[in-house]
């Protein structure tokens, strides 16, 4: 067609009288602009459609638990918010997030990477977020899952309650009784109220590592560790999710080998993730930003006030000031239990008035 187009032009003239040719050349080019359009049309059909696809999958992806619902009125009350606050065209109160990382071993992926048994799962790290009014600092304190608690009595799912148990080891709660638990727990300890709760497991916290590229990580001494299988010398290292996943899990390879030297790795892969997310333009790179948001959520639990990409994408806008330099990481201050050297409890007065200065 275009060449025939291209000899009628030269030519001035087609097989007709000359005002034929020209109908019959404004004829032709009238069909290559429609058909031209028609596949731009469908273009950008298929890219609403795919777009549409993407926002209905990466929000499916979310499971939620509605721990308000569950735990009722008998709770810490929330802080009143500040004028200032409610002003503000994004959220920027003070927010307390109960971050829980799961051990469950459930699916082929956590089975893989090391999970609890398939019957079940543990809280295999606990950490409080408080994050500062104006949302431009944080403070992560970190629980640790063998301190010795008095576990209140928490809702089941299937119905009834659990007995107040008292002297048992901290991630029972979620085992026994799931987030729900967990949080009534976490506040029966604290007296904060968690405004959120969010649960990651191992493989969701391997593909998120794996989507942002891998992350890099300074060590302090020499680390082997059979368990975790992870063998790397004192110094820097730029980690993929596995191998990340492996440090967040180390114990036995470090320090005396409890989980008190595992927080520590914790606590340094946490402000190592804050750097690479602040380092990668994801905007730019909406194949990379996909897959970021589709670890992310894939392997995502939350209250039900995050349980949406309209939520979460909130709350990641109000956050966009915090950086690394801005977070401090401590751990609750514990000794060893009297009962059980193997076992830790809180160290009081400085877990209480650590807590305090978080309300």
């Amino acid at each position: 067609m275009f060449l025939r187009v291209a000899s009628v032009e030269a030519h001035g003239g087609g097989d007709g009288d000359g005002d034929g040719g020209v109908g019959r050349r404004g004829g032709r080019r009238t069909r290559l602009i429609r058909f031209v359009g028609a596949v731009i049309a469908c273009g950008v059909v298929l890219t609403a459609a795919g777009a549409a696809w993407a926002y209905w999958h990466l929000n499916h992806n979310i499971r939620s638990v509605d721990i308000d619902g569950a735990l009722g009125s008998d709770r810490p009350a929330r802080p009143t918010p500040s004028a200032s606050a409610s002003a503000s065209p994004l959220p920027s109160g003070a927010l307390n997030i109960l971050v829980l990382g799961s051990d469950s071993r459930s699916g082929k992926q956590n089975a893989a990477l090391g999970g609890g048994d398939v019957s079940g799962a543990r809280s295999d790290t606990a950490m409080v977020v408080h994050i500062d009014a104006g949302r431009t600092k944080a403070t992560v304190v970190s629980i640790p899952r063998d301190t010795l608690v008095t576990r209140p009595s928490c809702p089941l799912a299937s119905g009834g309650r659990t007995a107040v148990a008292y002297g048992v080891m901290f991630n029972t709660a979620y085992e026994l009784g799931g987030p729900v638990c967990a949080v009534k727990t976490v506040e029966s300890i604290t007296r904060i109220r968690m405004d959120h709760f969010l649960e990651i497991d191992f493989s969701g916290f391997a593909k998120l590592v794996d989507a942002l590229g891998g992350v890099t990580v300074t060590t302090d001494q020499d680390i082997d560790d059979d368990k975790s299988h992870l063998d790397l010398k004192a110094g820097t290292h730029h980690l993929n999710g596995t191998r990340a996943l492996a440090l967040a899990r180390t114990r036995y390879g470090i320090g005396d080998g409890s989980d008190l030297g595992r927080i520590a790795l914790q606590q340094k892969l946490v402000k190592a993730l804050l750097d690479q997310l602040a380092s990668t333009d994801l905007l730019t790179d909406p194949a990379k930003l996909y897959r970021v948001a589709d670890a992310t959520t894939g392997s995502l639990t939350t209250d039900t006030g995050l349980d949406s990409l309209p939520e979460l994408t909130l709350l990641g806008e109000s956050l966009k000031g915090l950086t690394s330099k801005n977070v401090t990481t401590v751990m609750m201050p514990v000794v060893p239990a009297p009962s059980d050297a193997n076992r830790v409890v809180a160290k009081e007065p400085a877990a209480s008035e650590l807590w305090a200065s978080l309300r």
